[in-house]
């Protein structure tokens, strides 16, 4: 079983940017498909971006593209979310999540999906001010 922690959160001025990290404990991440998700309060848990275990598939959303990016170090165990121009509207908790991909699912897309993971982090915040 893997351990997540999410790190890097804080607060930031509109245009700013942020790196996140994702460690893993517990297991070796270049097992697991990883992907970063944020939840803003009243609001769902929305997907921004996955990768896939050697990092040669990535997925974003619609709303991050072009602004943030997801990368991966197997070595550090460390899975990134580097974010920039921040805005107000991506004030949010963030988290990261990572799937073993027992069934070898070969498309990144299908892990747009919060319940394609088995493993979550507790979240750090992000507060982006105007």
């Amino acid at each position: 079983q893997v351990t997540l922690v999410e790190s890097g959160g804080g607060l930031v001025q509109a245009g700013g940017s942020l790196t996140l990290s994702c460690a893993a404990s517990g297991r070796t991440l270049s097992s697991y498909v990883v992907g970063w998700f944020r939840q803003a309060p009243g609001k769902e848990r929305e997907v921004l971006a996955a990768i896939s275990r050697r990092g040669g598939r990535i997925y974003y959303a619609e709303s991050v593209k072009g602004r943030f990016a997801i990368s991966r170090d197997n070595v550090k165990n460390t899975v990134y979310l580097r974010m920039n121009n921040l805005r107000p509207d991506d004030t949010a908790v963030f988290f990261c999540a990572a799937d073993p991909n027992l069934r070898g699912v070969t498309s990144i897309n299908y892990y747009r999906s919060a319940d394609k993971y088995d493993y979550w982090g507790q979240g750090t915040q992000v507060t982006v001010s105007s």
